[in-house]
C-alpha cells in the first residue's frame, strides 16, 4: 500500500542490556489527531486522517508486539508505549587510539577541523597508555625501597605515542616541520592519564594548526607535545583523510572516553574543563547501551533518522548507538556551588580539552537536548542528552 505524507514524529530508544524499548509517537499539530498504530517485529505504522507513515526498523532490531504495555498520553510528547525489544550487540569497545592506528605502523596525524597534515609518515613502534592519576603515590605505598620513578617525567621517545584519557603525547624531535607553540615551554612534573603534568605558567604554549588556526594541543617540553583527541585524527599513511562532521566527531570522542573510563575506573561523573582550568560542563553518564531511532515525519517512507544538522545527509545512518548523559553548564558562574562540590569529589573524573572545544560540546549538548521529546529533556535539575558513538 502506498503511504501518504503525515506529520507524525517517531522516537524509539532500545536498551540492549534490558531488552526493552520506549516508543514515543507524537503529532506536530497541537491537540493531536486520532491515530491507529500497528506494531510488527520489523516496522511501525501510524494511520491518521492526514495519511499514513511507516517506519521500517534497521536490520538486527526486533520488537515484540504482544508485550506492549504502559500506554499513556503525555502532554507535549504524544503517546508513550513500552515493549520488549532486541537489538544486535554493539561491536566490542576498542581504544580511541586503536580505531585509527596500531603500533608498528606508519601513521599520519591530521588536524580534524581542516585536514592539514600535522605529522607525516611517523612510524609508531610503541603505543602505550599513561598510568592513572596518583600513580606515584601507589608506587610509594607498594614499594619497600625508594620510588625509582621519583622526579622522572614520562616523556615518549622518538617512535613512541603515549595515550591519556583524552590526549596523545608524541615526540617531535625528528620532524622537519613541527606545529610551533606560541611561547616557550613550561616546567613539568609527573605525568598521569588524568593530570599528566603540572604546568608552571610561564608562557603561552598552545600548538596551533597553521591552516585553520585551531588549537591542537600544548607543548610539554622542548621535544614532547600533547595533542588533544578531539582535534587530531591519526591514520595509516596509505589512507586518505576522512571528512567527518565536526559535531559528530567531538561527541563520539567524548562518548567513548567516558565509556572507557566508566568501565576501567567505575566512575560515572565527569567535569569538562578547558586548558585554562575553568570548568565548562558537568556530565553524568547514565547508560551506554542505547540504540536510538528517530524521525520527524519529514518523508512518507522513513528510512533516515536525523540527529544534528550536519548529519542531515543522504547517507546518514538509519540508527545510531548512543550514551545517555545528564549535563549542567557551568559558564558565566552558573552552577558554581555544584561545580565546586564535584571538583572536590574524588569519584568525579576531569577531562581537559581546548576551551573552544568545551564550548562546542556545550552547544552540541544544548541543540541535541532541544530535539528530544520534552519529557526526556530533564531529570531533576539536570538536562538530558544522548551522545552518538562512532561504529
Amino acid at each position: 500500500m502506498a503511504t501518504v505524507a503525515a506529520e507524525a514524529r517517531v522516537f524509539l530508544e532500545v536498551r540492549r542490556r534490558l531488552r526493552s524499548a520506549l516508543l514515543i509517537l507524537g503529532d506536530s499539530k497541537e491537540g493531536g489527531l486520532p491515530m491507529a498504530v500497528s506494531v510488527t517485529p520489523s516496522s511501525l505504522r501510524m494511520q491518521s486522517p492526514g495519511g499514513c507513515t511507516e517506519l521500517r526498523l534497521p536490520a538486527g532490531v526486533r520488537l515484540a508486539p504482544s508485550s506492549c504495555r504502559g500506554l499513556q498520553h503525555v502532554p507535549g510528547d504524544g503517546l508513550h508505549l513500552r515493549l520488549h525489544a532486541r537489538a544486535e550487540c554493539c561491536p566490542e569497545l576498542i581504544s580511541v587510539f586503536n580505531q585509527s592506528s596500531q603500533a608498528q605502523e606508519c601513521c599520519t596525524f591530521y588536524c580534524q577541523s581542516c585536514g592539514e597534515v600535522v605529522i607525516r609518515d611517523r612510524m609508531l613502534l610503541r603505543v602505550l597508555p599513561l598510568p592513572g592519576d596518583n600513580w606515584g603515590a601507589l608506587v610509594d605505598e607498594w614499594c619497600c625501597h625508594p620510588n625509582p620513578f621519583a622526579n622522572k617525567p614520562l616523556h615518549p621517545q622518538e617512535n613512541d605515542c603515549f595515550t591519556g584519557d583524552c590526549f596523545y603525547l608524541v615526540n617531535l624531535k625528528s620532524d622537519l616541520w613541527q606545529p610551533r607553540p606560541e611561547g616557550a615551554p613550561m616546567e613539568t612534573h609527573h605525568p598521569s592519564s588524568e593530570n599528566h603534568l603540572k604546568l608552571t605558567p610561564k608562557a603561552n604554549t598552545k600548538v596551533i594548526c597553521k591552516r585553520c588556526k585551531v588549537m591542537l594541543g600544548e607543548t610539554v617540553s622542548s621535544e614532547t607535545t600533547k595533542f588533544y583527541m578531539t582535534e587530531i585524527i591519526i591514520l595509516p599513511s596509505e589512507r586518505n583523510f576522512p571528512i567527518i562532521p565536526r559535531s559528530q566527531f567531538v561527541q563520539s570522542i567524548i562518548a567513548q572516553c567516558m565509556v572507557e573510563l566508566s568501565s576501567a575506573r567505575s566512575t560515572f561523573r565527569f567535569t569538562i574543563q578547558g586548558h585554562d582550568d575553568k570548568v565548562y560542563i558537568l556530565l553524568w553518564l547514565l547508560n551506554s547501551d542505547s540504540l536510538v531511532i528517530e524521525s520527524l515525519g519529514q518523508s512518507t517512507s522513513i528510512q533516515r533518522f536525523p540527529v544534528l544538522e550536519d548529519v542531515l545527509k543522504a547517507d546518514a545512518s538509519s540508527a545510531w548507538n548512543a550514551v545517555k548523559v545528564l549535563y549542567q553548564p557551568c559558564i558565566k558562574s552558573r552552577n558554581a556551588e555544584l561545580s565546586s562540590l564535584w571538583e572536590n569529589d574524588i569519584s568525579v573524573h576531569s577531562l581537559t580539552l581546548p576551551s573552544t572545544t568545551c564550548l562546542e560540546l556545550l552547544l552540541i549538548l544544548s541543540k541535541s537536548n532541544a530535539i528530544l521529546p520534552p519529557s526526556l529533556r530533564c531529570m531533576n535539575s539536570f538536562q538530558a542528552r544522548k551522545l552518538s558513538q562512532r561504529d
